[in-house]
C-alpha cells in the first residue's frame, strides 16, 4: 500500500467514502504508533528487569520486588497480545478488510474505530457475542 499524505490534523469523518485510502492511513499511522510505545515500553521494563538483580537484604523487600515483578510481566504479556492484534489489524489494512466487520462484513463504523483501532467486529456483532460468551459461562 502506498502512503497517502495526510495532514497531521486530519480526523475522519462520515462524509467521506469508508474506508478511503486516507481513513486508512489514518489508522495505519495511529496503530504504527500505539505498537511503538507498547514496544518502547517493553524495551524499559527489560533494561529495568536486568538491571535489577532482585537481591535485597531482607526477606520481606525480596517478596516484595518478586510481587511487583511479577506484575509487571503479567501487564508486558498483555501488551505482547495486544502488539500481535496491532499487526493484525495493519495486516488487514494491507489486505483491505480493514473496518468492516469479520462476522457480518459491514463497516465497524467509524467512531468504533477511533476508540478501539484493533476492533474486529461491530458493535452489534460484539454485542452477539458477548451474550453468546455469557450463555455458555453460565452453564
Amino acid at each position: 500500500m502506498s502512503e497517502v499524505q495526510i495532514p497531521n490534523n486530519y480526523r475522519p469523518t462520515d462524509k467521506e467514502k469508508f474506508m478511503s485510502s486516507r481513513q486508512q492511513e489514518f489508522f495505519r499511522r495511529r496503530l504504527i504508533g500505539w505498537r511503538d510505545e507498547l514496544v518502547q515500553d517493553a524495551r524499559g521494563t527489560i533494561q529495568n528487569l536486568q538491571d535489577d538483580d532482585g537481591q535485597a537484604p531482607d526477606i520481606a523487600d525480596r517478596a516484595t520486588t518478586e510481587s511487583e515483578r511479577s506484575i509487571e510481566l503479567r501487564a508486558r504479556d498483555r501488551q505482547r497480545k495486544l502488539v500481535a492484534k496491532i499487526d493484525a489489524a495493519l495486516n488487514r489494512i494491507e489486505e483491505g478488510s480493514y473496518g468492516f466487520c469479520s462476522d457480518t462484513g459491514e463497516p465497524i463504523g467509524l467512531k468504533r474505530l477511533e476508540a478501539r483501532p484493533i476492533a474486529t467486529l461491530s458493535i452489534e456483532a460484539q454485542e452477539r457475542h458477548e451474550r453468546r460468551e455469557r450463555v455458555y459461562r453460565d452453564e
